[in-house]
C-alpha cells in the first residue's frame, strides 16, 4: 500500500459567528449581503443564490435582530420600486468575516503542511 501524497491531504473548515448565544453568520449569510450589496436588492440576491426571497429575507431579519447593529436596511419604493442596502455595520461584518476567513485558512495551510498520515 502506497503511503498517502501529504499534497493531496486538506483540513476543511466553517466559521460560524455568534452573538449571545445566536448564529449571527457565516459564509453563506455573508455571500447573501455581499449579493444583497451589489444587486441593491434582497429579492435579487435570494435568486441569484437559488433560494426563496422569504428565505433571504428571514436571514436578513435573523442578522438584523442579531447584530448589535442593523446590517441591511430596506429602501421604501419610489418610481423604481425599493430595494435594500447595506448599512456600514452590514460591510464591515463582510470584510471583517472574508479578513478573519483568509487568516484561518492562511494557517491551515501551514498545518496541512506539517501533517503526516
Amino acid at each position: 500500500m502506497n503511503p498517502p501524497n501529504k499534497d493531496k491531504l486538506k483540513i476543511d473548515f466553517r466559521i460560524w459567528i455568534f452573538n449571545n448565544g445566536e448564529k449571527l453568520f457565516g459564509k453563506g449569510r455573508v455571500e447573501l449581503l455581499e449579493k444583497i450589496n451589489k444587486s441593491g436588492s434582497i429579492a435579487n440576491a435570494a435568486k441569484e443564490m437559488n433560494m426563496s426571497y422569504r428565505q433571504a429575507w428571514q436571514m436578513v431579519n435573523e442578522m438584523n435582530k442579531r447584530s448589535n447593529h442593523p446590517l441591511v436596511e430596506k429602501q421604501l419604493g419610489g418610481k423604481n420600486g425599493g430595494g435594500a442596502i447595506l448599512t456600514q455595520a452590514g460591510k464591515s461584518a463582510i470584510n471583517k468575516f472574508n479578513e478573519l476567513e483568509k487568516r484561518i485558512n492562511a494557517v491551515i495551510v501551514e498545518e496541512t503542511k506539517k501533517l503526516e498520515l
